[in-house]
């Protein structure tokens, strides 16, 4: 059989592609990457990723794993300075950061950047509103994963992480049916006046972003522990762990969601985009249950952009409200405006909630591993789902549970996703030490923010 270069030169590349692939799985069962090398550029090998569809429609191999090195990060990062009034510096921390979001959790980066797509809009039309750095967009993704109703163990809330307490300070209305920290533009208004209150603190963008994450009297205090330094590297080691690893994470999702191209990273295509949705005026008390009926929308994807709304209904007093949908759902709003407000509120019953508990559609089977110390009883609390549940899931009958077995859980979709970036147990990401810091400097940081 004859080939072409061409051909032979791909025939083998694959073939290296392979050798390598199965050498590092007989070398290390455990082992789930491998690299490769193909015109002098290396790639890491990830069976575990999917293939996904490039923006220019063409299907792209997210299992392979571009690797540069610390002189194409250092010139790429240069250029984002040349852009940008914040200083962005290269380091090891800065790189080790950058592995996190473009090798071992790429596909969560993925999701980010198709989120971006809604949110990211709304950011830099308010974070030019108060004249500060485009840049600081990239606060929401460490502090939520662009996920507005993303809730930390110690309470914060939203894309921007506002504290109970602190969204008093910013006007956030927090009630029975509305929590404003969920809402996209009322959150990221109070985000920018509250970076705009840092820099005029300190006048420093880094100190600034660090100051975000611990509070202005953390940074302050800081600055004096290192004789009056005012360089965020040099003060460094006297802050809090979460708050020194935050810039380096900053700089590393800045980098990584220009460059996610040359990283092989493919946004995840979702459903909606920002010019593709459209707020309506309600006038009215309405049921977010009768508009997915008349509508014929999903109640999830009404809750995904309506977060703001915690018990799927806008009553009277909190009128004037408005409703975001997708534009071509919006004529027909229009149209059934009077039928929708004159129609009962929709009850969720007993029987529906529990067909819908054990029911596996639209949801997503998880693993859970037994902790010492969990039951049945606790484990369905942490999954909204009952134990019969579990049990019928993983056919056991008894209630005895031993320390490491591993159990089928089927959640919703959304959940999965909204709470990936907090569940995958990413040690080193500055949104996960907040959420399970004991110290609690990082969880009061915008309580502390008038009193320091």
């Amino acid at each position: 059989m004859r080939y072409t270069i061409p051909a032979f030169k791909a025939l083998l590349v694959t073939g290296v592609i392979l050798s390598s692939f199965y050498t590092g799985l007989a070398a290390d069962k455990g082992n789930s990457s491998c690299l490769a090398k193909t015109d002098g550029v290396e790639f890491i090998y990830k069976p575990e990723e999917t293939n996904r569809e490039n923006p220019n429609g063409k299907t792209s191999n997210n299992n392979l794993v571009p690797v540069f090195s610390n002189e194409d990060y250092a010139w790429r990062i240069d250029k984002l300075n040349e852009a940008s009034p914040i200083q962005l510096d290269f380091n090891d921390i800065v790189k080790r950061y950058i592995d996190v979001y473009s090798v071992r959790h790429r596909d969560k980066t993925a999701r980010i950047l198709g989120l971006s797509e809604i949110y990211f809009p709304i950011f830099e039309e308010y974070l030019d509103k108060y004249g500060l750095p485009l840049e600081l967009k990239y606060i929401a993704v460490i502090e939520s994963a662009l996920n507005p109703k993303a809730k930390s163990r110690s309470g914060a809330t939203g894309l921007w992480q506002f504290m109970f307490h602190a969204s008093r300070m910013f006007d956030l209305k927090i009630n029975s049916y509305v929590d404003e920290r969920m809402d996209p533009v009322k959150s990221t208004d109070a985000a920018c006046k509250y970076l705009q209150y840092l820099y005029r603190i300190f006048g420093d963008w880094q100190l600034t972003i660090a100051a975000y994450n611990g509070g202005p009297g953390v940074v302050r205090d800081a600055i004096k522990a290192s004789g009056g330094k005012t360089n965020f590297w040099d003060i460094a080691a006297f802050l809090p762990e979460q708050t020194r690893k935050y810039l380096p994470a900053f700089i590393a999702v800045n980098y990584v969601m220009n460059y996610n191209q040359e990283h092989n990273i493919i946004p995840e295509h979702l459903k909606f985009s920002y010019l593709k949705l459209s707020d309506v005026e309600v006038k009215k008390s309405l049921s977010l249950l009768n508009v997915s009926k008349a509508l014929d929308i999903s109640i999830d994807d009404l809750r995904r952009l309506n977060p703001i709304y915690k018990l799927d209904f806008i009553p009277q007093s909190e009128l004037p409200a408005s409703l975001t949908l997708p534009v071509d759902k919006v004529p027909a709003f229009v149209e059934n405006e009077s039928e929708l407000y004159a129609a009962p509120q929709t009850k969720v019953l007993y029987h529906d909630i529990e067909r819908n508990m054990s029911s596996t559609r639209g949801k997503k089977c998880i693993v859970h591993v037994v902790q010492a110390g969990e039951f049945f009883h606790k484990i369905a609390m942490k999954y909204s789902c009952t134990s019969d549940n579990i049990k019928t899931w993983n056919n056991l009958r008894g209630d005895i549970l031993h320390i490491g077995q591993r159990l089928k859980v089927w959640v919703p979709v959304s959940e999965t996703s909204s709470n990936a970036m907090k569940d995958v147990g990413m040690f080193d990401l500055p949104n996960v030490l907040i959420q399970n810091n004991s110290d609690l400097k990082s969880a009061n940081k915008h309580i502390s923010m008038l009193s320091n």
